[in-house]
């Protein structure tokens, strides 16, 4: 039987070799793109917004199985959240791994396939690999 550590690991590899939503959108209303000049990692960040529901998201690019993961699990935890609720969500993914914010695991209650990614904080050169699809997200929303 597998232990927890083992069952995220799977996740991971899981999204990784078959990412969820990696494609162009041709009807995107946001976009945003986020470089990694450490390990090269590269991503393209798509959203559809609709008034205030973040109605589609996708991503291209290249780049390590835990970015490629986190922007597969990524896309499939925000469609169809409010702004609200996808900023929360972001918030509360950072706050996962980035040592100097304080997690509130109650807002990723219900993204059990987001906590695989909780390990990653033990490996700080690798922080920057699973928020980088998240940070694009951030910086589509937002405009920039």
């Amino acid at each position: 039987m597998l232990n927890l550590t083992d069952l995220y690991q799977e996740i991971i590899l899981d999204h990784g070799k078959a990412p969820r939503n990696k494609r162009t959108m041709e009807t995107a209303t946001h976009w945003a793109e986020g470089y990694n000049p450490l390990c090269g990692d590269q991503i393209k960040v798509y959203l559809q917004v609709e008034g205030e529901t973040v109605k589609d998201v996708s991503f291209s690019g290249n780049g390590c199985a835990i970015s490629q993961a986190s922007a597969s699990m990524m896309t499939e935890a925000l469609v169809g959240k409010t702004i609200d609720e996808a900023n929360s969500t972001f918030q509360s993914f950072h706050a996962m791994l980035v040592p100097s914010d304080k997690p509130d695991q109650a807002k990723l209650q219900g993204y059990d396939e987001l906590q695989a990614l909780e390990g990653v904080k033990n490996y700080p050169n690798r922080i920057k690999c699973a928020t980088l699809a998240w940070h694009a997200f951030k910086s589509a929303l937002e405009g920039k």
